[in-house]
């Protein structure tokens, strides 16, 4: 943790600043600590790093098992591929130079793969994640100049309120207890004219004939380690059913999609080793995350108008997706 992020971070119970006491640093970064409130006597610890503002167990388990298990596996930089650069640009709909020196808040990062996106775009990102995934993200980036890392609670965002140019939230929200608050925890943050992008899963119908939702009430109740080794211990013929779904005349390519199996051959240039990781991480990801919760565009719709956001857009892009900007003083 760099000492320049104490000044923008705020407790998240009672809003006011904090103070950094009992500092271990190494390369001239803060590892340990703590973070005081001035005014409710709470304290928040800085462990390896990051500060820490969340239980350490919590709802988000999932997520920081299966990042810390695929780290590297959706950096751009490791696929060799543009995967994440990609849907980060096509999603946010924001122009790379536009980052440029921006201070930008990317939550629920996960191991990092839009940060990577963000700091080659120029701007200082500031990553949060509500699991231990933040461990994995900052082993990503070490040392980098423009990183922060924090673990904290979308619903109490420890940060001061107008100090980000740009949020986003990609693939995130519908994975949270109540994806509308979390969308409207997001604004308050944003600088005046800053922009928001965020994108979650289509509900509708496809919630209907996707077989994941059928088997999700019995796979978030297997112990996370139990439905990993399961999930890739049979990965191999798993492929081997989505592929040969997918060769059924005329419905195949659609039957292939509902099937509980991430298979992305065809769809990314990715090598077989390449793609049975990324088959057996969102496999994984389909069925283990306590909350699994699509959003219709008219939902969006509706959180961006209770926001008062404008300029909005709302529509697939590649993803559901809607954006736009807080209103300028």
């Amino acid at each position: 943790m760099k000492n320049s992020l104490v000044a923008l971070l705020r407790c998240p119970q009672c809003k006011s600043t904090l103070s950094l006491s009992e500092a271990e640093l190494q390369s001239g970064e803060i590892e340990a600590g703590v973070l005081n409130c001035s005014s409710c006597a709470a304290r928040h610890p800085i462990v390896a790093g990051i500060p820490r503002f969340v239980p350490v167990e919590n709802y988000a388990d999932n997520f920081g098992f299966q990042w810390n298990q695929f780290r590297k596996t959706q950096l751009d930089s490791h696929s060799g591929q543009t995967i994440s650069r990609d849907r980060f640009l096509k999603s946010t709909g924001w122009a790379p130079e536009s980052l440029v020196g921006k201070a930008v808040l990317d939550i629920g990062c996960g191991a990092g793969r839009f940060v990577e996106v963000a700091l080659s775009c120029g701007a200082t990102v500031f990553a949060v994640d509500y699991s231990s995934a933040v461990d994995a993200c900052r082993a990503n980036f070490p040392g980098h100049p423009n990183l922060h890392v924090i673990q904290a609670d979308v619903y109490a965002l420890p940060f001061a309120e107008g100090c980000f140019d740009a949020i986003y939230c990609l693939g995130v929200l519908q994975h949270t207890p109540n994806p509308r608050e979390a969308f409207l925890s997001l604004p308050r943050h944003l600088k005046s004219g800053g922009r928001l992008a965020v994108d979650v899963y289509q509900g509708g119908w496809r919630q209907v004939v996707h077989t994941k939702y059928w088997l999700r009430p019995v796979t978030t109740r297997v112990p996370q380690q139990r439905l990993f080794q399961a999930v890739e211990r049979s990965m191999p013929a798993l492929m081997g059913l989505s592929r040969a779904v997918g060769r059924i005349p005329a419905i195949g390519p659609y039957a292939r999609r509902v099937l509980p199996i991430a298979n992305y051959e065809g769809i990314y240039g990715l090598n077989q080793k390449q793609l049975h990781e990324w088959a057996v991480l969102d496999t994984f990801d389909m069925l283990a995350p306590a909350y699994d919760q699509p959003q219709t565009p008219r939902a969006l719709a509706k959180w961006t108008r209770h926001a008062g956001l404008e300029g909005v857009e709302i529509g697939r892009f590649g993803h559901l997706v809607a954006r736009g900007r807080k209103p300028a003083a």
